[in-house]
């Protein structure tokens, strides 16, 4: 069933005719199928208009989309022989973050993602997506692995941040996250990463620190979540929507920035509505990303990364 969001009451109002329309079995004089595809016709209409300008708020809800697609739905859509690799061979598995080998169009990759799961029992096993130091002492193994037998690293992004328990704090959570961007950085084969949903935090950029940053059209990236911004800036989280908008949350604005490569265009009315359309885009773009970047030896790859970040700086600087 399609859950509606704030905003989509109109379109909700008008998908729950079309239901009733083709629920009749004695419509009298009513040709239900000319009248459910007139209604389909301003559905469509109405999903486009809403879509084309949504405010950085609405953007946020779109992200946290409960139906929208998560990592392991991509792994599922773009990897075959996928084999999930555990544990941080320190402490314990950690399955907020989910990591493993696999072939993606013809190359063997390595593929971490952080996976929020779809219902209570997944959002529990998996943290809501919000890892521990093991998760991300979990992806550094699996980056070195990837460099060791030379493996492109594809990252999937999808978290409102680190877990901020006492006890993820007691294990070193900072410091996981800290050393995640450094190896990140430090890789001598290519990284791609995609934010597919929420990239919040420190808990998002230890995993995209990458070659090129991609990023769903509808997605979000920001060092800090809009209700916690608020609750910091205007001791208020009512005032979440003013800092959405403070923020620059968006692919368009984060594009415009420079601080991440490209955006990918989602079906109309969101990555939800249409997940074999979205991981096919997604696919392509990873694979165009990894083309760019074949052939390029480990001193090359790790010079321009370096370079890419420090620029980043040097244009808020300007």
């Amino acid at each position: 069933m399609h859950t509606f969001l704030e905003f989509e009451k109109p379109i909700a109002e008008l998908e729950g005719k079309i239901e009733e329309l083709r629920h009749l079995t004695n419509a009298g004089d009513i040709n239900i199928a000319d009248e459910v595809g007139k209604l389909q016709a301003k559905v469509d209409k109405l999903l486009r208009q809403t879509y084309a300008k949504l405010t950085p708020a609405q953007k946020v809800q779109v992200a946290r989309h409960p139906n929208r697609p998560h990592g392991l739905d991509y792994i599922k859509a773009l990897v075959e022989d996928f084999t999930p690799l555990a544990g941080d061979r320190h402490f314990a598995e950690d399955e907020a973050i989910i990591g493993g080998l696999g072939r993606f169009r013809g190359r063997s990759v390595v593929v971490i993602a952080q996976e929020k799961g779809h219902d209570t029992e997944t959002r529990v096993r998996h943290n809501f997506g919000m890892a521990k130091p093991e998760g991300y002492r979990k992806a550094q193994r699996l980056m070195f692995l990837a460099e060791r037998f030379r493996l492109p690293v594809v990252t999937l992004v999808d978290t409102a941040g680190a877990f901020p328990g006492v006890d993820a704090e007691e294990r070193g959570q900072a410091e996981a996250i800290a050393k995640s961007i450094e190896t990140c950085l430090r890789i001598g084969v290519p990284l791609v990463a995609a934010v597919i949903g929420e990239g919040g935090s420190g808990g998002a950029i230890a995993l995209a620190a990458a070659d090129r940053v991609l990023m769903l059209e509808h997605a979000i990236y920001s060092v800090i979540s809009p209700e916690g911004c608020a609750s910091i800036l205007w001791r208020n989280p009512n005032n979440a929507s003013d800092a959405a908008t403070a923020l620059r949350v968006t692919s368009q604005d984060l594009k415009e920035l420079g601080v991440i490569d490209s955006v990918i265009l989602e079906p109309i009315g969101g990555a939800h509505r249409d997940p074999a359309d979205i991981a096919k885009a997604l696919g392509d773009a990873i694979e165009e990303a990894l083309s760019e970047l074949d052939g390029l030896d480990a001193a090359t790859l790790k010079a321009a990364r370096r370079a890419k970040f420090l620029a980043m700086g040097q244009k808020g600087l300007s």
